[in-house]
């Protein structure tokens, strides 16, 4: 059975919704635990309640949004136990993935990882008004894939991109309490870029734990000084 002119509609609606709340979600201006109402979605969305539904499926499945019986949607919580088990899982599997890439990656794999590269060098973090620039998340996330895109494996691939972005909560909730000024983020990247094009894998994955370990050992340092394991709260 063909796919009718409404249900196609339907299906680009919710994909449209889905990505307005992931960009909402990865930049900040939902903050972690906060309930997700279909009916006020709805109203700020002027559309049908199973449209925001279905886009919150989506967002569940992909672990930023948690679905609970009777309860609805909330935005996923934030905690030191969460983060640990997320950032240990992200190494393994990105360094596996990153492996693979650099064994099989070709020219056009190459290329591809030098221009998400120039992309996101020339995307600054921060506006001169010393903002969080929200285009960076989506060139970052970009430039991580295109490099392990070369691992000829859709599957890592998703699982990888899965991953990064609930790590991207993280990330913006680190930046929106004690910034990232000493540290020097587009030099890391510019590193692994060259490291992997080299093909220097015991190097490249070095830095690579190093890279995705950097910002939750922050966080994690800081919710102690706190004395909460719950992240979200240091936000309020």
């Amino acid at each position: 059975m063909g796919v009718t002119g409404a249900d196609a509609g339907a299906g680009t609606r919710t994909n449209e919704v889905y990505q307005i709340l992931r960009r909402d979600l990865l930049n900040g201006r939902i903050a972690p635990g906060e309930r997700l109402k279909l009916v006020e979605l709805s109203r700020r969305y002027e559309l049908s309640q199973s449209v925001v539904r279905e886009a919150l499926a989506r967002l569940a499945e992909k672990s930023l949004v948690i679905a609970t019986p009777q309860r609805g949607f909330r935005v996923r919580d934030l905690s030191v136990q969460d983060m640990q088990a997320l950032t240990e899982t992200r190494v393994e599997i990105e360094s596996v993935t990153l492996r693979l890439a650099m064994q099989r990656g070709d020219i056009q794999w190459e290329t591809g990882v030098l221009a998400s590269h120039h992309v996101l060098e020339n995307t600054p973090m921060t506006l001169k008004n010393g903002q969080f620039n929200e285009d960076w998340p989506a060139r970052h996330h970009a430039f991580h894939q295109a490099m392990l895109s070369g691992c000829a494996n859709p599957q890592l691939e998703r699982i990888c991109a899965e991953l990064r972005d609930c790590a991207e909560l993280y990330r913006r909730w680190c930046w929106a309490l004690n910034g990232e000024s000493d540290r020097d983020v587009a030099t890391e990247h510019r590193l692994l870029k060259e490291l992997t094009l080299a093909r220097e894998t015991h190097t490249a994955l070095a830095l690579l734990r190093t890279h995705i370990e950097r910002a939750p050992s922050r966080l994690v340092a800081y919710a102690a000084e706190q004395g909460t394991p719950a992240l979200g709260r240091l936000t309020s």
